[in-house]
């Protein structure tokens, strides 16, 4: 009895623990600012990366073990003495890193435009350490990738434009043999494609896998926009002729129109799991009201290899929202909370830096986050006194509990809203008032202020499509609005915003000279909001 007792239990609770996992997953995977991803798997686990442009820590490393779950383990770009983002605009920086795996090494290849060109990092346990930057001075373009053939050899695969176009935005995907001791290329270089078609534009994430015998060859095509397409190009020898597909493109929402909600699908890379399915990870932007506000996102897709065509969410053709999930073990990881109450000694990892810190301008201390305002302010192109988590949510709530006291009107401390240092809100408290800075298409302006002589003050921003509304107060049971409902638009495409994406934390200035005392945060919250 006893017996039959232990198996039924074990009966609920297994049966139970199977109804919790769920048959399908959501897409994006990734959320919010998470653009041109790139995954590559080790035995049971899967790592993937993303563009960071300016962002610092660079290159967040992700690890899963069911393609859906994913947590941040660490960066690729983690040491002020690996890059100096100082005077780099917001939409250039790191662009395009593809991980990959061989021989007990992880390494990550990326471009770093305008600063030194086309790198790699390399680092035996993927959360880190990373070596510094290899560059490579011959290899011109972005978007470089790896791939090692049968025989052991290491091969570099770029993108640049020919030295003579015969079409508008005409590029080249190039491959070169390379000595990752070294750090060199060597050998022939040869042009692989120009693209699928005879006036394709900007070949980019360029890509080789060898799936049965034979070289295939994934690019993606006419640029992160409305037109984004994946191809792809076969061949029997690794350098060539590289065939383009029928079916090409083999991904794209170019043709769903441009009211179609997820736009710009492209930038894809293909793994194969150990029970022998192939996934690829592609980004993709949401539209809310015609708008995209969350920057590019990372997607997941089901791939089938069809006479060797890779056949993307097969008898759908496009990127869904809701699909079923991968046949994995099931493997959620812990949520992180929604409010950090910095009580802990270092950072956490969701936290980013808009540039390389030259100087240290924190403390975490009594389970606060006191804040230097430095005289470097958010329009210039260095390192300032502010740390974003990124908007990941159209809909979303953000708070701040804030202790500071200025001697001047141009000591500032409070919230901000950023895509670049041209586009941004900035919710601040300074001497004797509470303002609310907005900066739009190059035009910075106060859009309400109201007065406030109290030390402590709570800030709280919530989003609600493309609307936001500033509330303040001196606790959170007595908030109330500052100034009219303002537009997100400010964060959105299209304003020189293209590449990157939305941030939101805190930040201080003394607006040219160092704050005389610091911004002390109590807690910070940010949590999306159910409409």
């Amino acid at each position: 009895m006893k017996v039959f007792l232990k198996i039924f239990i074990f009966f609920l609770i297994t049966t139970a623990f199977s109804q919790t996992e769920p048959q399908e997953f959501k897409n994006p995977i990734l959320t919010g600012f998470h653009p041109d991803p790139s995954i590559c798997r080790v035995g049971d686990d899967y790592y993937l990366v993303n563009s960071t442009f300016v962002w610092y820590p660079g290159i967040p490393i992700y690890h899963s073990k069911d393609l859906v779950n994913w947590k941040l383990i660490g960066h690729g770009i983690q040491r002020k003495e690996q890059l100096n983002f100082d005077g780099v605009i917001d939409k250039f920086g790191i662009f395009a890193p593809t991980i990959r795996y061989h021989n007990g090494m992880f390494y990550i290849t990326s471009t770093c435009v305008e600063c030194e060109g086309n790198f790699y990092i390399t680092a035996k346990d993927p959360s880190g350490p990373w070596s510094d930057p290899v560059f490579l001075k011959d290899a011109s373009g972005v978007d470089p990738s790896l791939f090692w053939d049968t025989d052991g050899k290491s091969y570099y695969i770029g993108t640049t434009r020919p030295e003579t176009s015969e079409w508008l935005n005409q590029g080249e995907v190039w491959m070169q043999e390379i000595d990752l001791k070294k750090g060199k290329l060597f050998g022939e270089r040869k042009v692989l494609t120009y693209g699928h078609a005879n006036n394709a534009s900007f070949p980019e994430s360029p890509h080789i896998y060898k799936v049965n015998g034979k070289y295939v060859l994934l690019i993606s095509e006419e640029g992160t926009e409305k037109n984004h397409a994946v191809t792809v190009h076969h061949s029997d020898s690794l350098w060539g002729p590289y065939v383009t597909d029928y079916v090409n493109p083999v991904m794209t929402h170019r043709h769903l129109g441009i009211n179609y909600p997820v736009q710009a699908i492209g930038h894809a890379d293909l793994v194969e799991t150990q029970n022998g399915e192939w996934w690829s990870v592609v980004l993709g932007k949401r539209m809310i009201d015609g708008k995209f506000t969350l920057g590019r996102e990372t997607f997941l897709a089901k791939v089938e290899f069809q006479d060797q065509t890779p056949i993307f969410n097969p008898e759908v053709g496009k990127v869904v929202l809701n699909q079923k999930r991968p046949d994995l073990p099931w493997s959620p990881v812990k949520e992180n909370s929604t409010t950090d109450n910095f009580d802990k000694d270092e950072l956490k990892a969701d936290w980013s830096f808009i540039r390389t810190p030259q100087k240290e301008f924190y403390t975490l201390k009594n389970e606060k986050l006191c804040i230097k305002g430095l005289p470097e302010t958010i329009d210039s192109l260095v390192n300032t006194s502010m740390l974003l988590k990124r908007i990941k949510d159209f809909n979303f709530l953000a708070s701040t509990e804030l202790n500071f006291k200025s001697k001047s009107p141009k000591e500032q401390a409070g919230l901000v809203i950023y895509r670049t240092n041209n586009t941004y809100y900035y919710f601040a408290k300074q001497k004797d008032k509470i303002v609310i800075i907005k900066k739009f298409k190059g035009e910075k302006e106060i859009v309400a202020e109201a007065p406030y002589a109290q030390k402590n003050v709570f800030l709280e921003v919530e989003g609600n499509g493309l609307e936001i509304q500033f509330k303040y107060g001196s606790s959170k049971e007595e908030l109330k609005l500052l100034g009219e409902i303002q537009s997100l638009e400010v964060i959105a495409d299209g304003n020189g915003n293209q590449f990157n994406g939305p941030g939101i934390g805190i930040y201080a200035t003394g607006n040219g000279k160092q704050n005389s005392k610091p911004a002390c945060y109590n807690s910070f919250t940010y949590k999306k909001l159910k409409k």
